[in-house]
């Protein structure tokens, strides 16, 4: 693994600096420009001023019994000497005022680099080349805080996850091992159950980890028989908590990662059935095609929620209510992983209660002809 390296550079002069050499040479460049022409003009003799001198007058320029060469050229060296004066000094202000805003944003980059995140620059003024730079500056920190937390969150809540089985585990080693009469048939029936938990959640996390990647092969995906496939998957779960699957709609085609897509299905329809009515719960599951996107939607019957409580399912571990069927809890990553194949496929996912109780999923995603248009405009 290479280590980046900060380059080594000498020291140079700053911008400050900078602008204020190069205002003060263009001011004193332009008074010399300024008094030679003047100088020339001045010294023709003849009344017609707007003609363009000729050689004769170039000439007396340099004569030295003129009285240019003794009077005008002291005065055109103490001109030349306050303009440079003057530049230095001013433009030296000026400089200052005008990077000031670059400053700023350069103390607010070492500042979070050795802070917190939720410092902003918050920079004042109408818009312009160093407004721009900060409020793209804030808005790239209010993203990397977000995503930081995010992340923070999530290793918080994965860890406590994955500690849960670990502790069942050695809580049920150690009753046998103090237990010699334990009976080791129920012993090793219930590590099952728990190894099988924690891998199920350590293969959401790793399908979570690859569609955050994107490292997958994108092909043309039918959303409708990746419908009709979960759905067959699904049907004896269903059949056994005694609900309902319809499945309706177009062909739908997409570009993507097939096994992903699959994947985020099949996680809306086991949600779907999971969080169902005790009894008579029924599952709806449509695709259809709109301007540019191919649609997925997802309804199933049961309790009523809040428009809050929706709006936090695709975090990481939540689970909302209280699910009717505890043996198919799952690990709280089926809507997460949704969520982030939904993202990595450029797609949108939308999640609404429904009116009589139950939950309306809707992932949009971007049709084959649009991406084959996106690709030829790149081309």
């Amino acid at each position: 693994m290479t280590e980046e390296r900060c380059v080594d550079r000498r020291q140079g002069l700053s911008v400050r600096l900078k602008f204020t050499l190069s205002y003060a040479g263009f001011l004193v460049i332009a008074g010399a420009l300024l008094l030679t022409a003047a100088w020339v003009f001045l010294l023709r003799g003849r009344s017609n001023s707007l003609d363009v001198p000729d050689r004769s007058d170039f000439l007396r320029v340099f004569d030295p019994s003129n009285f240019g060469p003794v009077v005008f050229v002291p005065a055109g060296i103490l001109a030349l000497a306050f303009l440079l004066v003057f530049g230095l000094v001013g433009g030296w202000i000026l400089a200052g005022r005008m990077l000031a805003p670059l400053i700023r944003i350069t103390e607010a980059t070492r500042r979070v680099a050795n802070g917190p995140l939720s410092y902003r620059i918050r920079l004042a003024g109408r818009r312009d080349e160093f407004r721009e730079l900060a409020d793209s500056f804030d808005t790239m920190l209010a993203q990397l805080e977000a995503h930081v937390a995010e992340q923070q969150r999530f290793a918080a809540n994965a860890s406590h996850e994955l500690r849960t089985p670990l502790a069942v585990t050695q809580a049920l080693l150690d009753v046998a091992h103090n237990d010699p009469n334990y009976d080791t048939c129920e012993l090793v029936e219930r590590l099952r159950v728990v190894n099988t938990r924690a891998i199920d959640l350590t293969e959401a996390l790793l399908l979570l980890s690859r569609a955050n990647q994107q490292s997958f092969t994108r092909e043309p995906v039918d959303l409708s028989l990746l419908a009709e496939e979960a759905t067959e998957t699904l049907l004896p779960l269903a059949e056994k908590q005694g609900v309902t699957i319809e499945t309706s709609g177009d062909m739908g085609t997409t570009i993507g990662s097939s096994a992903l897509l699959l994947q985020m299905t099949t996680n809306l329809l086991h949600n779907a059935i999971g969080h169902n009515l005790p009894e008579k719960g029924v599952v709806w599951v449509n695709t259809s095609n709109r301007p540019h996107t191919v649609v997925l939607t997802v309804e199933n019957t049961g309790e009523k929620l809040t428009s809050q409580l929706v709006s936090t399912l695709t975090e990481p571990f939540q689970r909302g209510t209280e699910r009717i069927h505890s043996s198919h809890a799952g690990v709280g990553l089926g809507l997460a992983i949704v969520k982030t194949i939904t993202q990595a496929h450029g797609g949108t996912l939308t999640l609404t209660p429904r009116p009589a109780g139950g939950l309306r999923v809707t992932v949009q995603l971007p049709a084959a002809s649009a991406h084959t248009r996106r690709d030829g405009d790149r081309a």
